[in-house]
């Protein structure tokens, strides 16, 4: 990707109501499960959201992928996924003089924002093959590794019904998250707004507010907040207790 682009204090407050305002033009409230997912994605980090069917957690996360201008894709976990599928193989391709070579085919991780759907559906040697990507933002495949292009989010949803056939995340797994989000059922006001959109004849969608290098600038600047020293005690006093 290109040299980052620099922004000032202005400029990220300005940018960062954009984004929140772009995408309430599609999801209906919510506010503070945007403001959780989007501190998230400016921090360089993965959410996990959790909540029953139907409130709009995938809208949400393909809405922030528009808005952002990211390259998105989306991988849907059920219990026969394989760790190929998502990370990628080597396939065996025949040259135009007739000899066999390997070629590698890049899986769903190589995108700027990936949708982890249900990732507690899939056994856990397949949750593992996002390990080494939410963390070192690498993929390595028959002792070869591939560097995935910054930005890189994994945003994860999961039922907390039903858990008959999952696969609870473990503790390496959960600690790659910076946030777990609980999405919670929208108020009536929400619900009557809902009611509207997807009863009419107009389908509200988002355009592109900022990009990939805007969304690194914003973290880089989020980095450079001097954090006060009692603050950091209290956090690792809270890590070690």
């Amino acid at each position: 990707m290109a040299a980052t682009a620099e922004i000032n204090i202005e400029q990220f407050s300005k940018l960062a109501r954009s984004i929140e305002a772009e995408i309430g033009r599609v999801i209906v409230g919510q506010r503070d499960v945007v403001r959780g997912v989007l501190i998230c994605v400016i921090a360089g980090r993965h959410a996990l959201l959790e909540g029953v069917p139907g409130l709009g957690k995938t809208m949400l996360i393909r809405t922030l992928a528009d808005v952002l201008d990211l390259k998105f894709s989306r991988i849907q976990f059920t219990p026969d996924l394989m760790p190929a599928d998502i990370t990628g193989t080597d396939i065996l391709e025949e040259t135009e003089d007739g000899k066999r070579i390997k070629q590698f085919q890049q899986g769903p991780i190589f995108a700027n924002l990936v949708l982890a759907d249900e990732i507690n559906r899939a056994t856990p040697k397949t949750q593992s093959a996002l390990l080494e990507a939410m963390q070192e933002q690498t993929v390595t495949v028959a002792n070869r590794s591939y560097r995935l292009e910054a930005p890189f989010f994994v945003l994860a949803t999961q039922n907390p019904l039903e858990m008959e056939g999952t696969y609870p995340l473990p503790e390496a797994q959960l600690d790659r998250f910076m946030f777990k989000i609980e999405v919670r059922y929208p108020s009536v006001q929400d619900l009557m707004i809902i009611l509207d959109r997807t009863t009419g004849a107009e389908n509200p969608v988002s355009g592109k507010v900022a990009d990939g290098k805007e969304v690194i600038a914003m973290g880089h600047l989020a980095l450079q907040i001097p954090v006060e020293p009692a603050v950091s005690e209290y956090v690792a006093r809270l890590i070690v207790a």
